[in-house]
């Protein structure tokens, strides 16, 4: 178990690309790997390159998982910190492996945190545009993408259907989270009753 100071200091990194605007993030990155960006040059020392790796796909992968990432971690790190060490002790007392202790004890423990982190990242990334413009190209356009270049040249039906099912799809993410954390507090609060009546 690593000590307060450490944790501390990986939260800040965590949270880091937080604290900036998001469209700086994206220039960054466009920095990065445009064709002639830091990685290419760096690429270059070695007589590799240049690679293409702006306007692709993996681009907006890669501009994705870095500014939402932390929507993942966050959660995770909240469940995992509340984790009682002794159940995993006792688990492996009782003949279970590393592996199988992770999966029989930790996994449960963390999978509302997962489930949390999945969705808040997969909400906030559904319907990022400044992304997918600016790193991607028009082979991997995204769902807020294709509404903006629609929407350039005339309001129509296709573009009101588009937005209402990126609506009710952000709305049912959402209650999917509320009723988990329901849940989960339904649970917790049982686990302290049980507790208090042992």
């Amino acid at each position: 178990k690593e000590g307060p100071g450490f944790q501390r200091v990986a939260m800040a990194l965590i949270m880091l690309p937080m604290w900036m605007n998001f469209l700086l993030r994206t220039y960054a990155w466009m920095t990065l790997l445009e064709n002639n960006g830091l990685i290419n040059k760096f690429l270059a020392l070695f007589g590799l390159g240049p690679l293409q790796m702006i306007n692709t796909g993996g681009a907006v992968v890669l501009g994705m998982v870095y500014n939402y990432i932390p929507y993942m971690i966050l959660p995770l790190y909240t469940i995992m910190v509340k984790i009682d060490r002794r159940l995993i002790e006792a688990a492996q007392d009782l003949g279970c492996g590393p592996f199988k202790a992770f999966v029989k004890v930790v996994l449960p423990e963390i999978m509302p945190g997962i489930l949390a982190g999945f969705l808040l990242s997969i909400t906030y990334s559904f319907d990022d545009f400044a992304v997918s413009f600016f790193t991607g190209s028009a082979d991997s356009q995204t769902l807020s993408v294709v509404i903006y270049s629609m929407v350039r040249m005339k309001v129509s039906p296709e573009i009101n259907a588009l937005s209402t099912i990126m609506f009710v799809v952000v709305l049912f993410i959402l209650l999917i989270v509320n009723i988990n954390g329901a849940r989960q507090d339904k649970k917790n609060a049982e686990r302290n009753m049980a507790k208090e009546e042992g």
